[in-house]
């Protein structure tokens, strides 16, 4: 799989994934926006999101049965803190292809392995929604450790209170994180059918 900067080019391809009436779930805790109704819609969008600086947006990528690569989702740093060197990952939109695969989990040890020993960060962030369980249950998975909740943070875009849970990995923790990654991602883990031998949990 791949992370690539840019997203123009691709709606073609993300739009039957990510939007339209089958894919507005996939948008409930997104902080702008409704799904987007049309390709149009959608083409709109990702110009504001490719011409901004902070977040930084990424395509995601995966191999298809084909050989070829297609997009499958999009990812982003945000609140990019370069005299802090601290980071946040988000504004992930991940696609029924690419939920609970082995990609997705790529995909979130690429960025942190670039944000940690690319770009020198020393603390990397999620955020979440207090009542979006499987971003909750993605960030402890992942390794990061939770640091508690700002209640009534923000205003969400339906009008209701969001009560935000604030989760990091830092520095030191890199090492034992990326190793986990690795083992847990290396091919002897997977059996023929593509399932996992071990959690990832269980590597660190």
């Amino acid at each position: 799989m791949a992370l690539q900067e840019h997203l123009l080019g691709w709606e073609i391809y993300l739009f039957p994934l990510i939007g339209g009436e089958n894919n507005v779930h996939l948008w409930d805790y997104m902080p702008y926006s409704p799904c987007p109704p049309n390709e149009a819609t959608l083409t709109s969008e990702l110009e504001q999101k490719a011409a901004s600086s902070d977040p930084v947006y990424y395509t995601i990528s995966k191999h298809t049965k084909d050989g070829n690569k297609g997009p499958v989702g999009m990812a982003s740093y945000l609140r990019i803190d370069a005299k802090n060197r601290v980071i946040e990952v988000g504004h992930l939109m991940f696609s029924s292809q690419l939920q609970r695969s082995a990609a997705s989990t790529e995909a979130m040890y690429l960025m942190m392995r670039y944000a940690f020993e690319e770009l020198g960060y020393r603390r990397y962030e999620w955020k979440c929604h207090s009542l979006n369980a499987p971003s909750n249950r993605a960030a402890l998975r992942l390794g990061f450790t939770f640091e508690g909740t700002f209640r009534r943070h923000l205003i969400d875009k339906h009008g209701c209170n969001r009560d935000t849970n604030w989760y990091s990995i830092i520095e030191e923790e890199w090492p034992n994180r990326k190793k986990a990654f690795e083992a847990w991602l290396d091919g002897n883990n997977f059996d023929e059918h593509g399932q996992q031998e071990k959690r990832l949990e269980d590597f660190r």
